[in-house]
């Protein structure tokens, strides 16, 4: 089921024209064989049904690096290696209203040491796994649920402190995504040759150590814990703008993520990209996408509020979605991704934002957020398989995957300009 990573010499001859060995110490013999055998990242991105890092939520990053690595290591398909990063975004979201609920209740330091605790313990087990099953598990698994107590916690907390500038603040936090899109892939191209997966992955583990325990020590929470009340905030389905933004940012996310799961494999299946082209394509579009969570959080706060900024993000994404089959250079695809960096990342980071300004009573604001991320973790766990299946559909070709990207957030931009006017009403000019 899974070859050695640490045993001193691996093969793999299942394939004619591709063969390689990883020796420990000291140098891998991976990055040389990627460069000079595209078409076997050709063959693997045909049929990958999607693989991305969550920063929050997911851009690409170490996965986008390391599934490749595992899928010739491990002798597995694609299609599995790719729950992998899957799994972690979907526990990243799911647990939500529980953590969520946990945080209002006055446990987020217990739920956030806990969450910090899972995701270094998840990457060094993930450094020692040999076999596919034990990857599942601690990177997928294990990671994903810490991911899961830090994400939500430390938003509703950041929430409670600012009020005219809650979004730009919500931005900053989240920028640190785009940051780890760009440092994590450029350690793994820069160490996976020279030291070896194990030891590239503690190398990971050290820096996600040093920075959660700077955040342990500096986030405390501001308001008094509220210990009564159920886990589950039915009540607030019954405010339409509250069950519009949660049907409208599902079809969002639905679609959203697929240009960067699945654009490195577009520059090389159709364009040609080399594997290292395609990787650095993926992390200029996550760089970009600091100025999608920073400059509008300043707008929406200034000006225009968070909805009005998220909705345009939306339309733009879609409309980049359904172009995007019209781009047959590899000048027009580097534009298209800085373009869709920066609304996609618009997206995703106004996403807690806006969630936060439908919640009045901020002592609540743990579990509705937490319900709306459980919502949007199955969009997150089943859109890029679905895209990936109708790639298959196409014989490797990306129309009909457009097609279903676009659609999804066409649909996800109604319901937001539907949850808009409900809180809003027709004034268009108001802060909404």
């Amino acid at each position: 089921m899974g070859h050695n990573f640490i045993s001193p010499t691996l093969s793999d001859s299942s394939s004619d024209d591709a063969s390689f060995q990883i020796q420990y110490p000291p140098v891998v013999e991976l990055g040389n064989d990627l460069k000079n055998h595209n078409s076997i990242a050709r063959t693997l991105s045909r049929v990958r049904t999607g693989a991305s890092e969550p920063g929050l939520p997911p851009d690409g990053g170490i996965r986008a690096w390391t599934q490749s690595y595992y899928t010739i290591s491990l002798s597995r398909p694609p299609s599995d290696i790719s729950w992998i990063g899957s799994m972690q975004v979907f526990f990243l979201f799911v647990i939500g209203v529980i953590t969520g609920r946990l945080t209002d209740a006055g446990y987020f330091r217990i739920i956030f040491a806990l969450g910090s605790f899972l995701v270094v313990f998840g990457g060094f087990m993930a450094s020692l796994s040999t076999t596919y099953w034990q990857l599942f598990l601690s990177q997928g698994v294990c990671v994903g649920l810490g991911m899961g107590c830090l994400f939500c916690p430390i938003i509703k907390v950041l929430s409670t402190y600012f009020h005219r500038h809650r979004n730009l603040a919500i931005g900053l936090a989240i920028s640190g995504s785009s940051t780890g899109g760009v440092i994590y892939p450029a350690m793994a191209r820069e160490l996976l040759t020279r030291i070896g997966y194990d030891w590239t992955m503690r190398y990971m583990v050290f820096v996600q150590l040093a920075t959660l325990l700077v955040a342990n020590i500096l986030v405390k929470t501001r308001l008094p814990p509220r210990k009564s009340g159920p886990w589950i905030e039915l009540a607030a389905f019954r405010e339409v703008p509250y069950s519009l933004f949660a049907i409208g940012m599902f079809f969002n996310f639905w679609g959203v993520y697929f240009a960067f799961y699945y654009i490195g494999s577009f520059s090389r299946d159709v364009l040609g990209f080399s594997y290292p082209e395609s990787l650095n394509l993926l992390m200029i579009m996550n760089g970009v996408g600091a100025i999608g969570r920073i400059l509008p959080g300043f707008l929406a706060d200034l000006w225009l509020g968070p909805l009005n900024v998220v909705t345009p993000a939306a339309t733009m994404c879609m409309v980049l979605l359904y172009s995007w089959n019209a781009v047959d250079s590899a000048t027009g695809l580097y534009v298209w991704a800085i373009i869709y960096g920066v609304f996609g990342a618009t997206v995703q980071g106004l996403f807690p934002a806006a969630l936060s300004s439908l919640t009045t009573d901020l002592s609540k604001a743990g579990s509705r957020m937490g319900m709306i991320y459980t919502i949007v973790s199955f969009a997150n766990l089943t859109g890029p398989p679905l895209a990936g299946a109708l790639i298959s559909r196409g014989n490797g070709r990306y129309m009909y995957a457009f097609a279903f990207g676009g659609t999804c957030l066409c649909l996800g931009m109604g319901f937001l300009i539907a949850c808009r006017i409900a809180k809003g009403g027709m004034k268009w000019k108001a802060k909404v």
